[in-house]
C-alpha cells in the first residue's frame, strides 16, 4: 500500500519516478488492473466541487505528485523523499524502461491525428517501442456501440499500459468507467503529455517546471483555454491549502 498526503481531501501518493516505475512493474507483472491520475492543483481543485471526481481518484492505485504544490505538501507531511512525477517525464520513463522490459503501450486520446504523431515521435526516440494502438476519439460521448468497439479494439492489440490523453476530469472519469473493460493491467491519464511529445506544444524551461512556475509558462502559452483555470484555481488553492495546515478546515480521504 502506497501512503498518501492528503491534500484538499486527495490522497497524492507518496512516490517518485523511480518508486512508479517500480509500482507499475509490479502491476503489469501481477495483471493487477487499476488505474494512475496524474494530479497537480487542477485535479485538486475540480475534485472539490466534484465528490465523484474525488472518489475516482482516491481509488486510483497511484495518484502522482504531478506539481510542485504536491510535492512541498507531501514533504510538509514527512515524505521528504517524494517528487515530482510530472505526467510527461513520467511516459518518457515508461518509454525507456520498456525498451528492457518489454512494455505494449496503446495511446488513446488527443485531436484526431495527435496519437499517431505521438507514437511516431516516441518510436524515434526509444527506437524498438512497442505501440501496439492509437485511437483519437471524437469530442462528443461515444455511443455505447462505439465505445465497447474501442474497447474490443484495445484489449485486440493486448497492451500492458493504456495511456488516456482527454485531459482532466474526462481522463479521469473515462479511466474510472473503463477499469474492468479494458483488459490492459495499467491505465494512466497524461493529458498534455500527448500535445508535448507529439511536438505540438512546448513545454515549460526546465528551472520552471521545478520552481511551481509552470502554470505561468502555459497560461501565457495558451491564455484564451488556460488563464480562467489557473487565476480561479491558484488563488483558491493556496487558501484553502492555508486553512487545512493551520488546522481550520479538516479534509476526509474518502478512499
Amino acid at each position: 500500500m502506497i501512503e498518501r498526503t492528503n491534500v484538499l481531501g486527495v490522497g497524492i501518493s507518496a512516490i517518485n519516478i523511480p518508486m512508479a516505475l517500480e509500482v507499475l512493474d509490479t502491476w503489469i507483472r501481477q495483471q493487477h488492473h487499476t488505474y494512475v491520475c496524474v494530479t497537480g492543483v487542477h485535479g485538486v481543485m475540480e475534485s472539490q466541487a466534484d465528490p465523484e471526481l474525488r472518489r475516482i481518484h482516491n481509488q486510483a492505485g497511484m495518484v502522482t505528485p504531478d506539481g510542485m504544490p504536491m510535492v512541498w505538501m507531501s514533504r510538509l507531511a514527512g515524505h521528504k523523499h517524494v517528487d515530482r512525477v510530472y505526467g510527461p517525464d513520467l511516459m518518457l520513463a515508461v518509454c525507456e524502461a520498456s525498451l528492457q522490459k518489454g512494455y505494449r503501450h496503446f495511446f488513446y486520446g488527443g485531436n484526431e491525428g495527435v496519437s499517431e504523431q505521438l507514437r511516431d515521435k516516441l518510436q524515434e526516440r526509444f527506437p524498438g517501442l512497442q505501440v501496439v494502438g492509437t485511437y483519437s476519439p471524437p469530442f462528443r460521448p461515444l455511443t455505447p456501440e462505439e465505445d465497447a468497439a474501442i474497447v474490443a479494439r484495445i484489449n485486440a492489440a493486448r497492451p500492458d499500459i493504456v495511456w488516456v490523453g482527454l485531459s482532466t476530469p474526462k481522463q479521469e472519469r473515462w479511466m474510472a468507467a473503463h477499469l474492468g473493460k479494458v483488459q490492459a493491467p495499467v491505465m494512466i491519464g497524461v493529458g498534455a503529455a500527448f500535445d508535448f511529445h507529439a511536438g505540438l506544444k512546448p513545454q515549460a524551461p526546465r528551472w520552471m517546471q521545478r520552481s511551481g512556475l509552470e502554470w505561468f509558462y502555459r497560461m501565457v502559452s495558451e491564455p484564451k483555454r488556460l488563464a480562467r483555470r489557473y487565476l480561479q484555481n491558484n488563488p483558491r488553492f493556496v487558501v484553502a491549502v492555508l486553512m487545512q495546515l493551520l488546522g481550520l478546515r479538516r479534509y476526509k480521504l474518502d478512499i
